[in-house]
């Protein structure tokens, strides 16, 4: 077949969305400071890698994984505080189950609602399956515009509303009167997104169960297991047995159901450094206001501040100096901003020397 031929082939088998879309973007990030993307910039400690390191040795690479590791899932029900008649699933990190999210609700051809700007995947996803997706513009202050969320229920119906809280990449936290009016209010089901819970140590696991369109979407990823690629959701049995079925068999690997296992036995380093990146998510709030930049106050693990004219040189000074961060060039809300994530000391002080020198 000619490359013409494949051409024609290709446009005439996917959709018009696929198309026109991009691929998800991550920029090369070698040899350069890397505070663009979320992480935990803390690896395990000397000592403990040598013992996670012995226990991936009963890995049994040549056997499918456990498709239901269930101590695993005990240890997470546990953590969460999960009630008996609650349950949760295991993704292949949170993106995966946003996926089966958008895919059990795609046959009400209902739209996806959630505010924006907010997480980029909610739309990307979205799109991709071919469901409309309703975008309710967040405040000047990063915070929800209820009276618009609300009539925005009303008028699109949504089968599912994603809540990113605390939000990316404003690190807000919306209202919780906020957020219960809508999942009153909401036709289908409310998905509350915990991702950044370790920054924000707020949770709404304790409503779950309280209302039947409730579910909790959390990752270990941002507290130090970016690499695992694994999320789970929560929410009443009912629910997830359901939304189990779509899940693909042994979509968790056995060297991912081993780390994921290690590391929670050792929660306490965990919490430990998910401690120390907020003293310096602060530090570095408390020094951006001094240079004069408008910062958000945030519940994350990342600072976004405003840059006006100016966010797009920033971005390339700060890269050509080692470090670099978050541009949002192309989005219209937020082309005058930048995010930081906030790394170690002295990772977050050479951010502020390259900084400060293009002042």
């Amino acid at each position: 077949m000619s490359a013409a031929n494949s051409d024609a082939l290709i446009r005439t088998l996917l959709s018009p969305a696929l198309l026109a879309s991009n691929a998800y973007h991550v920029p090369d990030r070698q040899g350069l400071i890397q505070l663009d993307a979320m992480e935990n910039p803390y690896p395990l400690p000397d000592a403990l890698r040598a013992e996670w390191l012995a226990s991936l040795g009963q890995a049994a690479l040549n056997r499918y994984p456990d498709p239901r590791p269930q101590v695993l899932m005990d240890t997470l029900k546990t953590r969460l505080g999960l009630a008996p008649d609650l349950d949760l699933m295991l993704g292949n990190g949170s993106d995966e189950l946003l996926q089966l999210l958008i895919i059990a609700v795609a046959g009400t051809r209902r739209p996806i609602l959630a505010p924006e700007p907010s997480f980029a995947m909610y739309r990307i996803l979205t799109e991709h399956l071919g469901l409309p997706f309703v975008g309710v513009p967040l405040d000047q202050d990063f915070q929800l515009d209820l009276p618009a969320f609300l009539q925005a229920i009303r008028t699109h119906q949504p089968a599912l509303i994603f809540l990113d809280w605390p939000n990316n990449p404003s690190g807000t936290l919306f209202a919780t009167s906020d957020m219960e009016a809508i999942i009153a209010q909401a036709p289908g089901l409310v998905v509350v997104d915990e991702a950044y819970h370790p920054f924000s140590q707020v949770s709404f696991a304790d409503r779950l169960g309280h209302s039947p369109n409730l579910l909790l979407l959390r990752t270990l990823s941002k507290e130090g297991l970016a690499g695992l690629r694994l999320g789970f959701l929560a929410g009443p049995a009912a629910w997830i047995n359901e939304l189990d079925k779509l899940r693909l068999p042994y979509n968790i690997n056995v060297l991912t159901q081993l780390s994921a296992g290690f590391y929670l036995r050792h929660a306490a380093l965990l919490a430990e450094q998910a401690e120390r990146i907020r003293a310096e998510r602060e530090r570095l709030y408390r020094a951006l206001l001094a240079m004069g930049f408008p910062v958000w106050p945030s519940a994350a693990n990342f600072l976004l501040f405003r840059a006006p004219g100016r966010a797009s040189a920033i971005f390339t000074g700060l890269k050509a100096g080692g470090v670099l961060i978050k541009a949002f060039t192309g989005h219209p809300l937020l082309s005058d901003y930048l995010r930081v994530s906030v790394g170690k000391p002295e990772e977050n002080d050479r951010f502020l020397a390259v900084l400060e020198s293009l002042r």
